[in-house]
């Protein structure tokens, strides 16, 4: 009897599992609005398998994670920062939601278009120079401000003064958005994968900037000469252009100056708040809702409008995310998944390492990043568990992984998709050819400086 109940238990784990295996499937197909697959995987990991397989409240009520709004260590850090439980993150929801409402004052205040066009003025104009002071801006900028805002106005800017200064705007775009997406990998607060990894495993800002920000500096440095000595001919053939042209004005951009200046004071806040965490105590969390706050007050009588403006269909997607992991990390699912690479690596650090960072980077190329990342972090921590393995090097390998990944496609990441639309509105169309021709390239070569990196550092 004793065998039977055994085998019993053990069917009904695996149809568990496979269901997760489904679920999950399920949200990086992308064929159903994301959110909507999310919440509604998330319900059926609350009800079929919290309430019928395992029957247990307690860990729906782990995973739900309503608790945490009490603990004092979520809003203000008293002691060293820790490892949070499985389920919703609530600490990267508020943070990517004050950080929304910053973004969505600085775009009404006129910042972003304003930044682009006194760059251009500065270089006066030229094709090459703005060409790689655009790919150093749109780096920077993803350092602090999600990649999708960076790429939506660098990419129209681009478009606007391509056709003033006659040449194709499409090299441009292309190593705009991969700058982009390496200048997110270097903090924790420039791509959603990050956050999840900074908040989930309590690194702090500081953390990422010494170990993720150092590879992606010395990457960025390659990737630029890369994209130079690719589009060089096509960029020095549009050189000369017409001197008569009247180029637009930076000051026409802000429409409330104002508004503008109390926005860029903000982001500044912002940066220092975020740097200096570590020291203060204040958790990303708090952090959030201080930004999200200030900027609704700044906005004066349109907070109504930008609370309505608010992304809240991501929000939602991190949320039933959240419980789908969380779910999956209840059951074991993940731990086999561990457990596995483990094998395969025979237990050696580097290739964990190298499997982690390759297996990312693959991955991200083809699925959305943001649900990946959080499946890996139990994985690498059952990881490091078990194999007494340095956590830490286990997430960088993860973060440089997916955020540098989700360059090598069109569909990798979704700053990815808003320029090639932006520049495809313009009449510009970036095929597949066209961009893995370059990007491809460029994403290896990255991944290939981390893992050197990574393994001259810590090995």
């Amino acid at each position: 009897m004793a065998k039977k109940g055994l085998t019993k238990e053990g069917h009904k784990d695996g149809s568990t599992n496979f269901g997760f295996i489904v679920m999950f499937g399920l949200i990086i197909w992308d064929h159903i609005e994301r959110h909507i697959v999310s919440l509604g995987c998330g319900l059926l990991t609350l009800v079929l398998v919290f309430g019928i397989c395992m029957h247990s409240e307690a860990a729906a009520a782990e995973t739900l994670s309503l608790h945490s709004f009490m603990v004092p260590n979520f809003w203000f850090q008293t002691e060293a920062a820790a490892e949070s439980s499985s389920g919703i993150n609530w600490a990267t929801i508020l943070f990517i939601a004050g950080m929304m409402l910053m973004v969505e004052g600085m775009e009404r205040a006129g910042f972003f278009r304003w930044l682009c066009l006194t760059i251009a003025k500065a270089v006066h104009y030229k094709t090459i120079p703005i060409f790689i002071s655009f790919m150093l801006m749109s780096a920077f900028l993803a350092m602090f401000i999600d990649s999708i805002t960076v790429i939506l106005f660098l990419a129209a800017v681009t478009v606007e003064l391509a056709h003033l200064l006659h040449f194709d705007p499409i090299p441009m775009i292309i190593s705009e958005i991969f700058c982009s997406n390496l200048g997110g990998s270097a903090t924790m607060c420039g791509d959603p994968p990050n956050i999840i990894i900074g908040t989930s495993l309590g690194y702090s800002f500081k953390d990422f900037i010494l170990n993720t920000g150092m590879m992606a500096g010395v990457s960025l440095i390659f990737v630029v000469l890369f994209f130079y000595f690719s589009f060089r001919k096509e960029l020095k053939a549009s050189e000369k252009h017409d001197e008569a042209v009247t180029y637009p004005s930076p000051q026409e951009a802000i429409t409330d100056r104002k508004r503008f200046a109390v926005s860029v004071v903000i982001f500044a806040a912002a940066i220092v708040m975020l740097v200096t965490h570590a020291q203060t105590g204040l958790t990303v969390a708090t952090i959030g809702v201080f930004i999200g706050a200030f900027s609704l007050l700044a906005s004066g009588g349109e907070a109504l409008s930008m609370i309505k403006k608010l992304d809240y269909k991501t929000l939602l997607f991190f949320i039933g995310l959240f419980v789908v992991v969380g779910g999956m990390e209840q059951t074991g699912v993940l731990n086999s998944l561990a457990g596995i690479i483990d094998a395969v690596s025979g237990n050696n650090v580097k290739w964990v390492v190298a499997i982690v960072l390759w297996l990312s980077a693959l991955a991200s190329a083809f699925v959305d990043n943001i649900p990946f990342a959080a499946t890996m972090i139990p994985v690498i921590r059952s990881l490091a568990q078990a194999g007494g393995m340095d956590l830490s090097v286990l997430a960088w390998a993860l973060s440089m992984g997916t955020d540098i990944g989700g360059c090598g496609t069109p569909i990798g990441a979704s700053a990815n998709v808003v320029g090639i639309s932006v520049a495809a509105k313009n009449g510009h169309f970036i095929g597949w050819g066209k961009y893995c021709r370059y990007a491809a390239p460029a994403t290896v070569l990255v991944i290939l400086i981390s893992m050197v990196c990574i393994y001259v550092r810590y090995f």
